[in-house]
């Protein structure tokens, strides 16, 4: 791979945005540092005064490519996605530049999958969607176990000890309103009202925890490759009362690299006939371990380790059991 390789972050400033860019400097890439506001581009940290930024509006599709000319792929970290992500990716798509998102929005996915797929294909690009924590994570972890094989039944249980929403967060959550997605009987259906509720014995430190059933962006990537007959996705109760609070402060920094002491779990089990299988991943911070999810897929997608061209899940374009071998490798995020 060529070390030069820039590649344009969207939403360069934001709380996410900030960790995918240290990421990719500490990955010897090069990072264009990329938003809507001039302002907010020139009050970047010292250590990236040098970068090249870029002021790119979403509204005029030739101007977009103009913007995204000369850099080898897109990391889109700025929601809401339903606004920013099917113009961002086109764009970069048209530019012959690969796309990778963090959406944990469903109708996202299901966008770019449908609009996006052939026109890659025909660029010799990549457009992967929820290459993140919410999502890919969850895409990667089951993909691995079932190493191209079928399940009966999946469940996807996401452990949270506490939930510091960014104001990102609470805008996307604001302005997605779609009715969410489960697959019952091998198909995409709407989640049952009121959600399905129960408990989930997480690994510890969390134990036993309330969950409900809601499901993220992970239901439509596992759905666009794995052949599932039932799949369920649940998040602990205490977290989301916390999300739900207007009160609940934003994440801060607990270390140098930025990173709250949020502590995570993404528990999977997956069940074939009465084989039943589990894979769990465990961390640190879900916004600052999205930025090696993301940058790994970016780094794969410019060296050619990659499955396919098109548009495509996480566990779909990438060795799965493979990126989380080296997501394992970095500082505080085990898999087992």
């Amino acid at each position: 791979m060529n070390t030069d390789e820039r590649v344009l972050v969207y939403g360069a400033t934001g709380h996410t945005g900030r960790f995918v860019v240290d990421e990719l400097v500490r990955r010897g890439l090069t990072p264009v540092l990329a938003g809507r506001s001039a302002e907010r581009l020139a009050d970047v940290p010292s250590r990236h005064a040098a970068l090249e930024s870029r002021v790119v509006g979403l509204g005029d599709p030739e101007r977009l490519r103009h913007a995204i000319a000369g850099v080898a792929a897109v990391i889109n970290c700025a929601g809401p996605f339903l606004d920013t992500a099917l113009p961002l990716a086109r764009a970069a798509v048209e530019s012959g530049a690969h796309y990778l998102d963090v959406t944990a929005e469903q109708p996202v996915v299901q966008s770019l999958y449908r609009e996006l797929d052939a026109p890659a294909r025909d660029m010799d690009v990549s457009v992967v969607p929820a290459m993140a924590f919410y999502g890919g994570l969850a895409d990667l972890l089951v993909t691995a176990v079932l190493g191209g094989s079928s399940a009966d039944e999946v469940e996807v249980a996401i452990g949270l000890d506490r939930w510091w929403p960014t104001a990102g967060t609470r805008i996307t959550g604001a302005r997605n309103t779609a009715t969410r997605l489960v697959i019952r009987d091998g198909s995409l259906v709407p989640l049952p009202s009121p959600a399905p509720t129960g408990a989930w014995s997480y690994p510890e430190p969390l134990g036993e925890q309330s969950v409900v059933e809601l499901p993220f962006s992970e239901v439509i990537t596992i759905n666009n490759h794995l052949d599932i007959g039932t799949l369920r996705s649940y998040l602990n109760s205490a977290p989301l009362a916390e999300l739900r609070d207007e009160a609940t402060p934003e994440p801060a920094a607990s270390d140098e690299s930025g990173r709250s002491a949020q502590r995570f779990a993404v528990d999977v089990r997956v069940r074939q006939g009465a084989d039943v299988k589990r894979i769990t991943a465990t961390g640190r911070d879900i916004y600052a371990v999205t930025a090696p999810i993301v940058v790994e897929g970016a780094v794969r997608l410019l060296d050619g380790r990659r499955r396919r061209f098109g548009a495509g899940a996480p566990g779909e374009i990438f060795d799965a059991a493979d990126v989380l071998d080296t997501l394992e490798r970095d500082h505080e995020f085990q898999v087992g």
